[in-house]
C-alpha cells in the first residue's frame, strides 16, 4: 500500500518526520553553506516542523554516519555547497544510511560537478556549450596555443568547483600562466574557455519545470565570486525582461541539461546568451544557494512560491523519491 505523503500546504507538518538540515561541510565554500544551512533551518522551524542542524565538518564517511545517525532523523536537507556537498559523497551515504534526501541522486551530482564531464553529455544532447581545452594538472600544453585556438578573451576555471571559486577571465595574453595557476591551486584539472560575450541568466528548474528565467547584469568585469557575494556588484533582474521566445528557447535548454544529466528536486542553470541570442550552457547548480535571497527563491518567488513553501516542496519530493524506489 503506498504511503500517503505530505503536501506543501499540509497543516500535519509532523508527517514529515525529523528533518536533518545539513550544513557546513569542509569545501572551500562553507561559509556560503552555513547561510543557506540557516535559512532552510529557520524556514522549517518556522513551519511547525521538527528540525536538526547537522553541522557537517568532515568528509569522513564513518564519522558523517555516526553524526548523522546521533540526531534520530528521517530525511535529511542537504544545504551542502561544493566538495562533499554537490559531487555524490553525502549523497551515497545518504544512501547507505537508506534516509531520503533533498535533491539529485549520486550520480546526477557527481557529473554536475565535474564540468569536463557534464560538457560532454551536454554535447552529445546537441547543447550549446563554450569552446574549450581541459588541462591536467601535470600539462605541457604551450598556453600560446590554447590562445590562438580559442582566441582572446577566455576563461579560466577549476573542473570541480562551484561559487566561480578559483575563476578568473584574463583579456590579454601575458594573464594566463597566473589565471591556470590560481585555477589549479582549487583542481587537479582546469577547463580553459571561449569567453562568450553576451547576457547572462540562469533558470532555476524545480519538480522537473523551468522556473522564469533571472538577468545576472555584473556592475564590474563579470559574475566572479565578489560579484556573487558581496552586496551591491551586481543587478538581478526579476524576470528577466528579455523577449518571451528567446527565454523559452533558454528555458528549454536548462531543462535538457537538467534531464541531461539525471538532475531531481531542484538545479539552476547558468547560461550565456550571445550576441545572436543564442542560449550556451555554462554549468548547473544540483544545490543552489538557498537563502531567501538567492537566485532560485527569487525564481520561485515569481510564480508565488514563498522561501517556506520551496523548502516544504523539496522535502516532499526527497520522500516521493525515496517510495518510488520502493515501490518500482
Amino acid at each position: 500500500m503506498a504511503i500517503k505523503l505530505p503536501t506543501p500546504n499540509s497543516k500535519l507538518p509532523t508527517q514529515f518526520g525529523k528533518i536533518g538540515v545539513l550544513v557546513g561541510g569542509p569545501s572551500s565554500e562553507r561559509e556560503i553553506s552555513l547561510k543557506s544551512g540557516k535559512a532552510v533551518f529557520t524556514a522549517l522551524k518556522d513551519a511547525g516542523l521538527d528540525v536538526s542542524a547537522i553541522d557537517i565538518i568532515t568528509d569522513g564517511v564513518e564519522e558523517n554516519i555516526r553524526l548523522i545517525k546521533s540526531h534520530n532523523i528521517d530525511c535529511a536537507f542537504i544545504a551542502l555547497h561544493g566538495h562533499f556537498g554537490e559531487d555524490g559523497a553525502i549523497q551515497g551515504i545518504l544512501e547507505q544510511m537508506r534516509l531520503p534526501y533533498t535533491g539529485s541522486g549520486v550520480l546526477a551530482s557527481k557529473l554536475a560537478m565535474d564540468k569536463v564531464s557534464s560538457r560532454d553529455i551536454f554535447l552529445r544532447e546537441h547543447l550549446n556549450v563554450p569552446r574549450c581545452r581541459v588541462l591536467e594538472k601535470s600539462h605541457k600544453d604551450k598556453l600560446t596555443d590554447i590562445v590562438i585556438e580559442l582566441g582572446l578573451p577566455l576563461v579560466i576555471k577549476p573542473a570541480s568547483n562551484g561559487s566561480s571559486i578559483g575563476l578568473s577571465k584574463i583579456d590579454k595574453a601575458e594573464g594566463l600562466p597566473q589565471a591556470v595557476s590560481l585555477a589549479f591551486s582549487f583542481d587537479q584539472k582546469i577547463l580553459i574557455e571561449e569567453y562568450i560575450k553576451g547576457r547572462e541568466i540562469t533558470v532555476g528548474i524545480l519538480d522537473d519545470t523551468p522556473l522564469p528565467a533571472i538577468e545576472i547584469i555584473p556592475k564590474h568585469k563579470f559574475f566572479d565570486y565578489e560579484a556573487k557575494y558581496q552586496a551591491g556588484l551586481t543587478d538581478y533582474v526579476v524576470p528577466a525582461q528579455i523577449d518571451e521566445e528567446i527565454l523559452e528557447e533558454a528555458s528549454k535548454a536548462a531543462l535538457a541539461a537538467h534531464r541531461a544529466l539525471g538532475c531531481f528536486g531542484c538545479s539552476r542553470v547558468d547560461i550565456i546568451l550571445d550576441e545572436k541570442n543564442k542560449p550556451f550552457i555554462l554549468e548547473i547548480n544540483t544545490i543552489p544557494g538557498m537563502t531567501a535571497t538567492s537566485l532560485l527563491p527569487k525564481a520561485a518567488k515569481t510564480k508565488g512560491i514563498d522561501f517556506t513553501e520551496l523548502c516544504l516542496r523539496l522535502v516532499t519530493l526527497a520522500y516521493e523519491k525515496t517510495q518510488s524506489k520502493i515501490t518500482v
